[in-house]
């Protein structure tokens, strides 16, 4: 009996006009179309929530009562659907314990290999755990480095009690925890601490045993006397920092400084563990090494017993190295994997799976992929295809939509004038469709032929952190700049880390989460809020605060957040539209205030172009046009920040950051998440940035990018081990001639010259 196809009718979710789309399955099938046009609202927002909406409906109620809750999406009916399998771009997140290791559960296969194998042996697999008592090492408890006071932060010694020496919060002159210290009868409160004995300084920091009476307004009380490094020790870090305040945390990372555990020298095991080995390596040493080489030392192992373990290992590691991975190591700390890592680790732990009749859905996975890897990528999409599964991707990359079987355009535009299918069909018919996407997969960008002249150059010298090979490099001044080269290059260390430090002036615009509250909006952060809201209570007559929902406006029901956030603990938290105001996030009386016939919720539903229409507030239009110039236009004013992708963010951080002159933007990836008509709207406002007389350094895989850059920073030649090194600097047309740089091959190939 044949297959059956995904029937999508009346989809509404979003700016989606009522779509109705058929998918077949079985197939890979691509979703394209510029940022707004409703691409994630079909496949992520329709598809994937009913999915997993039915799934959850055919557990017991004990257990449904226990997982996430999803609303029903608005559409009228979706016919053959399956079990959908979301592999996305959230953060991968996790704590300190977390690692490449284990979320790929490999740690477990070396753990079983180094219980049967290793000489001497520690005992059980969970002997050679870091998260478990019986391996952990117990100067770190598994976490591999420590957390300590740093007392030169904590105490000011030129000062006296009396003046202040104490730093830390709480211990301000006069304060009950300052008594504890001054009015023990122990220290001269007028003697500067530097001038203390031995003895008192070491009273002072780590004295413990006898009681001190405080006197306080309500009463006199008895403390018993604790060192000032023991008490911060107790109070900020033995215990869970996710219970403190923010701004608590913020002064326990002042006054603290992490070290490697000189216990297990940051091996994060105990001796027993890290004294056992095979062949010369202990089980440390093989999560330290890139996984490219742990597959050729696994190999070497010729034993009955270990072997098939060893192979159960190493077919894993195979999968990383395969997806284009291998640069990466076993203990690395998964919260500090980019976007595109985390997606792609994610992959890898389908790849096992022997379940068939799935959907997978991939939400932009070519992001943060050098053109040469993303050959791999496709590879992986194929092989879970052909296993019976269908696969369905949200793409802008040419050479992904180039293996689709079927291919869904949004459009025709953003926002409002998105929320259409425009074109289905195959990937031949939509070269030759009149859409955004045809019409630019025709157009080849040609290089350009004038590169502007720097005017001076800013050094790094001996760049040697991570895996950079003390690179010596200069980035010139008043050009656009591109670093290039495969992931894991080190084209984000030599740029976000080494360059701002040598260059601390330089304006960061990366695609980190903004920092603000769960509450922000594009209107809060571009300070248009507070005009929004003078607006409304100037005509109605009443407080400001009336029309925040943060303040008096808010609905009672979600304190105006629009949504119930549920957490569920051990899963990922759930939100639900506020069954009050319906997601509005007022209170029904702000409703019947006006401007122009339009409430406060219509106004922050408000695009960036239609609110422009609406203020007749020059300063604000000007912000608005801000968003225009990056390619956001398509934005809701209210929308939360939250919901943003990374792309998105660096985009929003760049609009505010428009109006300087002299200055030298630093980018990672600016093109993430565009489609290629947007591409040229972003590069045109890099240029208009140089113009203006700023410097422009942007580390891009987007050979559009790179050919309408005045400058280009090769690094590579390979990632992890194998790269690190400068393998070009020059401009574009120089870059064609290098005979063995890979950004050069896939240059002359997108200009079709081989």
């Amino acid at each position: 009996m044949p297959e059956q196809d995904i029937v999508i009718t009346g989809a509404r979710e979003n700016n989606l006009r009522g779509v109705s789309l058929t998918i077949p399955k079985n197939r890979i099938t691509v979703f394209t179309g510029v940022s707004g046009s409703g691409k994630s609202s079909v496949v992520f927002d329709t598809i994937a929530v009913e999915s997993q909406r039915q799934l959850n409906e055919t557990f017991t109620s004990y257990l449904r009562n226990r997982l996430p809750k999803y609303e029903r999406p608005h559409v009228d009916a979706i016919d053959e659907l399956s079990v959908a399998i979301v592999v996305d771009q959230k953060p991968v997140g996790g704590n300190v314990r977390s690692t490449v290791g284990t979320m790929t559960d490999i740690n477990a296969g070396l753990r079983v290999l180094f219980s049967r194998h290793g000489t001497p042996s520690a005992g059980p697999a969970t002997a050679y755990s870091f998260n478990d008592p019986a391996g952990m090492c117990p100067g770190c408890d598994g976490i591999g480095r420590t957390v300590e006071l740093d007392v030169d932060r904590a105490v000011d010694w030129s000062k006296s009690l009396a003046e202040g020496a104490l730093l830390l919060p709480g211990l301000s002159t006069g304060s009950w925890e300052w008594k504890l210290y001054a009015e023990s009868g122990h220290f001269d409160v007028a003697k500067p601490l530097g001038e203390y004995t031995e003895a008192e300084r070491e009273l002072l920091l780590y004295g413990s045993g006898f009681a001190v009476r405080i006197d306080m307004k309500s009463g006199s009380f008895d403390m018993q006397f604790e060192g000032i490094v023991n008490r911060f020790t107790r109070l900020s870090l033995k215990r869970d920092t996710g219970t403190l305040s923010q701004r608590r945390q913020e002064a326990v990372d002042r006054f603290t400084a992490q070290r490697a555990c000189q216990t297990c020298g940051g091996a994060r095991l105990n001796g027993a563990a890290l004294a056992s080995r095979i062949d010369g390596r202990n089980i440390a040493d093989l999560c330290r090494m890139e996984v490219s080489d742990l597959v050729e030392v696994l190999g070497r192992i010729d034993d009955p017993v270990a072997t098939p373990v060893a192979a159960a290992v190493r077919e894993r590691l195979d999968r990383l190295v395969g997806i284009g991975l291998g640069y990466l190591s076993l203990d690395r700390e998964t919260t500090t994997l980019s976007g595109g890592e985390g997606q792609r680790l994610k992959m890898v732990r389908h790849l096992g799976s022997s379940l068939t009749g799935l959907t997978f859905i991939f939400d932009e996975p070519s992001v943060g992929l050098h053109p040469r890897d993303v050959g791999r990528l496709n590879d992986l999409l194929v092989r879970l295809r052909d296993r019976g599964n269908t696969v369905l991707v949200v793409e802008h990359d040419p050479d992904v939509l180039a293996i689709a079987d079927h291919v869904v355009d949004m459009g025709p535009r953003a926002g409002a004038d998105g929320g259409r299918v425009v074109f289905e069909g195959s990937v031949a018919a939509l070269r030759d469709a009149d859409t955004l996407t045809g019409r630019h997969l025709r157009r080849r960008a040609e290089l350009k032929e004038d590169f502007r002249t720097p005017r001076g150059w800013l050094p790094v010298r001996g760049a040697s952190l991570h895996n950079l090979k003390g690179v010596d490099v200069s980035f010139p001044v008043g050009v656009l700049t591109a670093v290039t080269g495969v992931a894991g290059s080190g084209k984000s260390t030599l740029v976000s880390e080494v360059f701002t430090a040598a260059h601390p002036e330089a304006v960061v615009i990366d695609q980190s989460a903004i920092v603000a509250s769960s509450r922000s909006t594009p209107a809060s952060f571009l300070g248009v809020m507070d005009t929004v809201r003078k607006v409304f209570a100037r005509t109605a007559g009443v407080s400001p605060k009336l029309f925040s929902f943060n303040s008096a406006g808010g609905c009672e029901e979600c304190s105006g957040r629009g949504v119930i956030h549920t957490d569920l603990a051990f899963m990922d938290p759930v939100t639900t539209v506020c069954p009050r105001c319906e997601g509005r996030r007022f209170k029904d009386e702000v409703l019947r205030h006006r401007v122009a016939g339009r409430s406060v919720v219509d106004v922050l539903g408000m695009t960036a172009a239609q609110a422009a229409e609406f203020f007749d507030d020059e300063a604000v239009r000007r912000k608005l046009a801000a968003l225009d110039e990056v390619g956001l236009t398509y934005l809701a004013l209210g929308q939360p920040l939250s919901s943003l992708s990374g792309g998105e963010r660096q985009r929003l951080k760049l609009a505010t950051q428009l109006h300087r002159t002299g200055s030298t933007y630093v980018l990672d990836e600016p093109t993430t998440g565009l489609h290629m008509a947007d591409v040229d709207t972003l590069v045109a406002l890099l240029d208009r940035l140089v113009d203006a007389g700023n410097s422009v350094v942007c580390v891009e895989h987007n050979m559009d990018v790179v050919k309408r850059a005045d400058w280009i920073v090769d690094l590579g030649p390979d990632g992890g081990k194998n790269g690190g090194e400068l393998v070009f600097e020059g401009t574009p047309a120089e870059l064609l001639e290098h005979p063995k740089s890979f950004t050069a091959r896939y240059l002359r190939r997108d200009l079709g010259r081989g």
